[in-house]
């Protein structure tokens, strides 16, 4: 763990020793891998982890008087949604060494990109006590742990909603509709939204499963990749700001269709795809279907 140079003393590393931190998937908790690739904004995920801590030690070794109150407790931050959040705290007021439990339950509107988890040892209040090089000020930072998580798989992601498309202008038998705006330098979490018709129980029960897809689920998620895949390559093709060699801002719309765009055609440069789709649009849907090989990993 790296150390910054702090205007006041610290405890040693080891004050404190973090577990690793389970994800609960299906009422089963299982580690939190480095990437969740099936992941989509309509997935909560809930997280738990166990830290043991010696308060006492902590307040010794960062020179704090024995009644300093401690805090322990989790931020979240998601690159995707550029969100940031405390998930947990538990104060810690003894002298006794502790287990802690911590927990975050985060809604999946909420997220994106990269999720980072990070777990601190805070003084939870001010003190004017205390050996001269101790910190003094609320939430001064005695131990530290960083964990990231890759929310985004290979496919595009955005925030998503079920609703009634009987209440809508879309027709009442389509599964899903994407809607996606024309500004690419718009962010991508407020330019792209997914609609999923609730009265389509096969889709909507897809997506519920993501985490853990049976095999019809894979196939109906593939479809929609596929189809949301080619909305997205098709919209970026007949814009005419998308071009070779632009750049476009961090998780802005131009960024992910140019990250998707160079996913399905490696290699290929913007002007040579675009007069391929505009000789046969037909052919080029072919080309996007082998491209992100629908149904191909059923």
């Amino acid at each position: 763990m790296s150390r910054r140079a702090l205007p006041y003393r610290r405890p040693a590393d080891d004050v404190a020793k973090a577990g690793d931190w389970m994800l609960l998937v299906d009422d089963e908790e299982i580690p939190l891998p480095p990437a969740l690739g099936d992941w989509d904004y309509q997935m909560d995920l809930v997280l738990r982890r166990t830290v043991h801590v010696d308060p006492k030690r902590a307040r010794v070794e960062s020179g704090l008087p024995p009644d300093a109150v401690l805090a322990l407790s989790v931020v979240w931050t998601a690159t995707g949604s550029n969100l940031r959040a405390p998930a947990d705290r538990t104060l810690l007021t003894g002298s006794e060494a502790s287990v802690c439990e911590l927990a975050a339950r985060l809604r999946g509107v909420e997220l994106g990109g990269n999720l980072v988890m990070d777990t601190v040892l805070v003084l939870a209040e001010s003190i004017t006590g205390g050996e001269p090089t101790a910190p003094r000020r609320a939430g001064s930072v005695l131990w530290s742990d960083r964990h990231s998580v890759r929310l985004q798989g290979d496919a595009p992601q955005f925030p998503m909603a079920v609703i009634d498309f009987a209440h809508t202008s879309f027709p009442d038998g389509a599964a899903w509709h994407l809607q996606i705006q024309n500004d690419l330098l718009g962010a991508t979490m407020g330019s792209v939204l997914l609609l999923v018709n609730e009265s389509n129980s096969a889709v909507t029960t897809a997506f519920r499963n993501a985490a853990k897809p049976r095999q019809v689920d894979r196939a109906i998620l593939s479809g929609v990749y596929a189809d949301s895949a080619r909305i997205m390559v098709e919209h970026a093709l007949r814009h005419p700001d998308f071009v070779d060699g632009a750049a476009f801002p961090d998780e802005s719309l131009g960024n992910t269709l140019t990250g998707l765009f160079h996913q399905l055609f490696p290699g290929s440069s913007i002007n040579d795809v675009r007069l391929r789709f505009e000789r046969s649009a037909s052919l080029f849907s072919s080309d996007l279907q082998a491209a992100v090989k629908i149904f191909q990993d059923i």
